[in-house]
């Protein structure tokens, strides 16, 4: 038992009759297409872009942040623009670790992990700076080529 963090990123492809291009989408499982998923029917293609255990300030920032305090382990909404604020906040800790207590404190609760501002806490925010980063890369050069942009959410279980 532990926190256990997730950050997913649902991308839409839904195939439209009318629409000139459309996405190719095919799911395999070892290398044979699978007759219960129909291309046709997929709307959105769901990818885990991040995962983390035991964060607890993460998952403070997010319950905060996005959440308006409520942590009821429920999928919750996150914009490209918060991923953006956490990105910077990441990087303002990583900068000035003597912030990390006022600017990006640590909870405690059930199975939640330490609340020490330690090299765990460090390593994780640079894990998540550096994550952040190249997701937010992705997205950018994404903007522009005709593709509808992608929604995030995160969700934590204990």
């Amino acid at each position: 038992m532990g926190l256990d963090m997730y950050l997913n990123k649902r991308s839409y492809v839904k195939q439209w009759d009318h629409n000139e291009k459309n996405h190719t989408v095919n799911v395999k499982f070892d290398g044979k297409a699978r007759k219960d998923i129909k291309p046709k029917r997929i709307s959105s293609v769901t990818e885990e872009v991040m995962y983390w255990r035991k964060v607890n300030h993460i998952h403070n920032w997010f319950i905060t942040n996005c959440a308006d305090g409520v942590d009821d382990c429920t999928p919750i909404y996150v914009s490209v623009e918060q991923l953006r604020e956490l990105y910077e906040l990441c990087d303002e800790v990583l900068t000035d670790p003597s912030a990390a207590h006022d600017r990006f404190p640590t909870t405690s609760g059930f199975f939640f992990g330490g609340t020490s501002y330690d090299d765990y806490y460090i390593d994780e925010t640079k894990r998540t700076h550096k994550q952040l980063k190249s997701l937010l890369k992705e997205h950018d050069d994404c903007k522009g080529k005709g593709f509808h942009p992608s929604d995030f959410e995160y969700q934590a279980s204990w």
